[in-house]
């Protein structure tokens, strides 16, 4: 199974788990419980809230500018 992190709590008050996901997709977040003061429409108790499939793609930003290569003077 997962090696780490069981379940994690948000800003917001809601507690989450982390699941094995399906192939192509290692971990599945769940809302595992929702709180009482959460206002977001999104957190709904048992159901995904995050797929890190989206997160295993190379990335679309652009990296830090490469340095030219360094030589020694002689």
């Amino acid at each position: 199974m997962l090696k780490g992190f069981t379940n994690a709590r948000l800003a917001c008050g809601c507690r989450i788990a982390f699941r094995e996901g399906v192939e192509g997709s290692p971990v599945t977040v769940v809302v595992d419980q929702k709180s009482p003061g959460c206002t977001l429409s999104l957190h709904v108790c048992d159901l995904p809230l995050f797929d890190y499939r989206e997160a295993l793609r190379p990335s679309t930003r652009l990296g830090p500018p490469e340095e030219e290569e360094f030589e020694e003077e002689s």
